[in-house]
């Protein structure tokens, strides 16, 4: 089986409308993500959540969630994994590894929307940009994975 991690903030889940939408309310607040419930309420990304359950299904893909910690809010530890398990379920949830640094795992493939800054740019495996030029949507990334079964 090969190994995915997938990122959450602006990959799963809409980091940067939630933090554009925070900076309005409280223009005040300098880190809008320090908020309690922050990244609690983040709404899943179109097709985010299809596409999880076709990786947790395939048995070509043992798929984890690799999502760095915001140090400015300490709730968002278990901000991340309430928001898992309410949208991906338990099982999820028992496959979620917070990490400032993500090239310290071993893996096939990390799908992520940045190319650098938490270690992406050394993992070992295949980086996959999501949002990038090849992988816009979750749509073009399943068709890579071999899983576009589940969109029509």
């Amino acid at each position: 089986m090969k190994i995915v991690y997938i990122d959450m903030d602006d990959t799963l889940c809409d980091y940067k409308s939630a933090f554009e939408q925070a900076r309005r309310l409280r223009p005040d607040i300098e880190y809008p993500q320090s908020q309690p419930s922050f990244f609690l309420n983040l709404s899943p990304l179109p097709n985010a959540i299809d596409a999880m359950q076709c990786f947790l299904a395939d048995e070509r893909y043992d798929p984890y969630i690799l999502t760095a910690p915001s140090v400015k809010n300490p709730l968002c530890y278990t901000e991340k994994r309430l928001w898992v398990e309410k949208h991906l379920g338990f099982a999820y949830a028992e496959r979620l590894i917070i990490s400032p640094v993500k090239d310290l795992l071993v893996g096939d493939y990390l799908i992520d929307d940045y190319l650098e800054g938490k270690g992406q740019e050394s993992f070992q495996g295949e980086l996959i940009h999501f949002a990038g030029e090849h992988f816009k949507e979750w749509n073009a990334v399943m068709r890579y994975f071999g899983l576009t079964k589940a969109f029509k």
